[in-house]
């Protein structure tokens, strides 16, 4: 029997408001053979079961902490940045610091769209992403 074998650890981020366009990363990356991590109950946001992110449930489920131990067990991570309160490709401060765990420990970090221009452009260029324009086939 043939198997595909796994290429990368992706560790998917991005505000909730992205979540649909999380899961179809997710989807478009394991196509191609990587095992992805996506947060946790970004299909609740995609099905507008709900619609804003609650910090009590970030801190009740240490969210900030899981996530970065994942990352840490990643091979790269993917930052999903959409336009968002008329931001052309918006990176919010959760993308934002998951960036810097990912920086820190030396991981690839990959952006879906542009870097946008926000008051901190220069410490999200200064992490040396990799701008893959929508292509999923440009992180490696």
């Amino acid at each position: 029997m043939w198997r595909r074998s796994v290429k990368m650890k992706i560790v998917i981020c991005g505000s909730m408001a992205f979540s649909k366009e999380i899961i179809e990363a997710k989807e478009n990356l394991e196509k191609l053979g990587n095992s992805c991590v996506v947060p946790a109950g970004v299909e609740n946001y995609a099905s507008d079961k709900f619609n804003v992110e609650n910090k009590w449930e970030k801190i009740e489920f240490d969210v900030i902490r899981k996530y970065f131990e994942e990352i840490k067990n990643s091979d790269v991570v993917l930052i999903v940045n959409k336009d968002k309160n008329g931001i052309k490709n918006y990176l919010g401060g959760n993308s934002l610091i998951e960036m810097a765990f990912a920086h820190v420990l030396n991981k690839k970090i990959f952006l879906l769209n542009p870097i946008p221009i926000l008051n901190y452009s220069d410490e999200i260029e200064a992490m040396k992403s990799i701008i893959i324009n929508n292509n999923f086939e440009n992180i490696r």
